[in-house]
């Protein structure tokens, strides 16, 4: 794959000065060529919340901006009462189904993540499902679970998320080790896990596998990710189930750029099809701290 950077898309800090980044995009279509992007800002205790903003993908402009959350942290002492974070969006039965990875402070770790679920009518009024999580560790995986891309076929939900395998001390600080798991439901609520691994480390400096986002292009099932060893970096792998992968992150098709927002990572992909086209939103330096960019697919025969 060849991705062409079309240029930098956006920032809420050009917008408000309350919040800042736009981290972890994800995309619902409004009608041809205008999408709702939702994304990610932290407020000034660094606590996660989400936000949207509409574009016409087409023309690369931006027709509307959202400067107050849609959802903010929870209740206290709730799974995601230190921040709310995007994963994914999508339309269910009667309602948008919008997951998201909730935050809490930890005491012997930085933090500990939980699944949570928001729903609504018409995609900008949004109120969780639940007060606690869809999916949080449970007794064969013990740390936490994050980032979930939710897809559904025929009658079944399928889920591509993050899972944490171990915390260890390296040079007097903590650091975690997490890699892409599978499982699936029947409602988008309630989730088979039976362990498996989907993109595994594929040597010993790798310990971040991060934001999976699973699409079916020309019948094969393609997965963009994040992998990092020193920084973040765009992989890419393919699979004929969705289950057994081949990791392929040669053919990933982008990569840093000498300069500007996304020189030092590129991180947190997101591939979507907009009038035949396939276009990426990602991020870049700071873990999107510096907003998003937009990519366009050149090869679209891969």
């Amino acid at each position: 794959m060849n991705w062409e950077k079309t240029g930098f898309l956006f920032d809420l800090n050009k917008y408000t000065k309350e919040y800042r980044g736009a981290a972890v995009p994800m995309v619902l279509k409004l009608y041809d060529g205008v999408y709702r992007i939702y994304y990610t800002a932290r407020d000034k205790n660094g606590c996660s919340n989400i936000f949207y903003v509409d574009v016409d993908i087409i023309s690369m402009k931006v027709i509307s901006v959202v400067t107050k959350p849609i959802l903010s942290p929870g209740e206290l002492g709730c799974f995601d009462d230190r921040g709310a974070m995007t994963s994914w969006i999508l339309k269910g039965n009667e309602y948008y189904y919008l997951y998201y990875t909730g935050w809490n402070l930890g005491k012997t770790v930085p933090f500990h993540n939980s699944i949570g679920l928001a729903v609504s009518e018409d995609g900008i009024n949004f109120k969780r499902k639940y007060t606690g999580p869809v999916l949080d560790r449970e007794k064969y995986e013990p740390i936490f679970c994050s980032n979930p891309c939710v897809i559904k076929e025929n009658d079944i939900w399928r889920m591509w998320y993050i899972s944490c395998v171990k915390w260890i001390y390296e040079a007097g600080k903590t650091k975690h080790y997490y890699h892409i798991k599978y499982a699936e439901s029947m409602d988008g609520i309630e989730w088979k896990r039976e362990g498996k691994v989907c993109i595994d480390f594929k040597n010993d400096a790798e310990y971040a596998l991060s934001r999976p986002c699973v699409l079916k292009m020309n019948g094969l099932y393609r997965m963009f990710y994040s992998y990092r060893g020193d920084k973040y970096r765009i992989g890419y792998a393919e699979s004929q189930d969705g289950i057994e992968w081949t990791r392929k992150d040669a053919e990933a098709g982008i990569s840093v750029s000498d300069d500007g927002f996304d020189s030092d990572m590129i991180c947190y992909a997101y591939v979507f099809e907009c009038e035949g086209e396939y276009y990426m939103l990602y991020n870049g330096n700071e873990y999107g701290m510096t907003g998003f960019g937009i990519a366009k697919l050149q090869e679209s025969g891969h």
